[in-house]
């Protein structure tokens, strides 16, 4: 985080009244003198950020974090964080923003390395609700073996932003030989999803809207990188991976195909969605094609190494549900079509509008 030098863990801040000994995580907030860059910030930084995000590259109190990458390609993703609520079932703006970041990542076929994360708080914010998401990125992080290296605090008055916003950037390194780009889709590839669609979207708005249904339905956030790993071990030649967030599974093959310069041609009754959230869509008027996910991806590979990646996908416990959902096809208009249950077929287009704002 951007800030004066940090009083090292242990040592007392000096006395003053205006600044306590120790942060009220109980019944305090977020004040302005936290985004001043003096005492107050440091504490917050010194008791809060670092207390939780404790890693030795973060703790030394620079602006920047200095390390040694390993051989291969570099990848880097930046990602920002806006989701409403900031707790939901399932997880919270802190474990998703470690999530999120990750998987884009791990989508180019990279191994994560390091985050970023920095964070505007608006004056009044609890700061028991904020240590509470720092903790939950802190798990996330560390669940993951990606840490929070670096960052920046921001603050801004009372009214102006809406609790906590999290941008995190992420960067890893790519082993020599593997290429996966959203521009690699060729007719005849396979199309695979690595399990259930809509989850993530039907949970937040569950929450937001205090919806109760019978079985509650929990986000399915989750860091993907090491079902990519698995699934690169069985498949070097994988084509693209993509996580539908917003937009979908829909949206997200619209822009695989414009990128590919291909058509998709996907079945209905191959695409896996719970019963909950089929139940939920038709009640809300939603379609689970266009609702986000935060911890499934999209592959397409090769055909004569489809079934090998769908068992290595299979094998691990974020790819239990993954399957096989359609192929690549030539279209100069770049369409994806879905056969339908009831044997017909319709254009699958791009999300038109924001089906559910503040998902992500």
């Amino acid at each position: 985080m951007t800030h004066p030098v940090v009083p090292k863990r242990g040592l007392r801040m000096t006395s003053d009244r205006r600044f306590p000994v120790r942060l009220d995580l109980k019944k305090g907030a977020v004040d302005m003198s936290h985004g001043s860059g003096g005492r107050a910030m440091a504490q917050l930084i010194g008791e809060l950020f670092q207390r939780y995000l404790d890693h030795e590259l973060l703790t030394l109190g620079n602006d920047q974090a200095l390390f040694m990458p390993p051989p291969g390609r570099m990848v880097m993703s930046i990602d920002g964080h806006v989701i409403s609520p900031l707790f939901f079932p399932g997880g919270d703006i802190g474990s998703l923003a470690v999530h999120g970041t990750i998987n884009d990542v791990a989508m180019s076929g990279a191994r994560p390395l390091y985050l970023a994360a920095g964070f505007i708080l608006e004056e009044g914010f609890p700061l028991g609700d904020l240590a509470r998401i720092v903790e939950s990125m802190a798990q996330a992080a560390n669940a993951a073996g990606v840490p929070v290296v670096t960052g920046d605090t921001k603050v801004v008055e009372r009214g102006k932003g809406d609790g906590v916003f999290i941008t995190t950037t992420g960067i890893g390194v790519v082993p020599e030989g593997i290429l996966i780009s959203g521009d690699r889709a060729e007719p005849g590839d396979v199309i695979l999803v690595s399990g259930s669609m809509g989850d993530h979207g039907v949970a937040i708005l569950s929450k937001r809207e205090n919806l109760g249904f019978e079985t509650e339905i929990r986000s399915d956030s989750s860091a993907l990188h090491e079902l990519v790993a698995a699934m690169i071990a069985a498949v070097p030649d994988i084509h693209c991976l993509r996580d539908p967030t917003r937009g979908g599974l829909a949206t997200t093959l619209n822009e695989l195909a414009h990128q590919s310069g291909v058509g998709m041609q996907i079945r209905e009754d191959a695409i896996p969605v719970r019963p909950e959230v089929a139940a939920a869509c038709e009640l809300l008027g939603l379609d689970p094609l266009y609702v986000a996910n935060e911890g499934k991806l999209i592959a397409i590979c090769p055909p004569d190494k489809a079934e090998r990646l769908l068992d290595a996908m299979r094998a691990h416990p974020l790819g239990t549900e993954s399957a096989i959902i359609g192929e690549v096809v030539e279209d100069p208009h770049r369409f994806v079509q879905m056969e339908t249950d009831f044997g017909g077929s319709r254009i699958v287009d791009w999300l038109a509008g924001e089906q559910l704002p503040r998902i992500c």
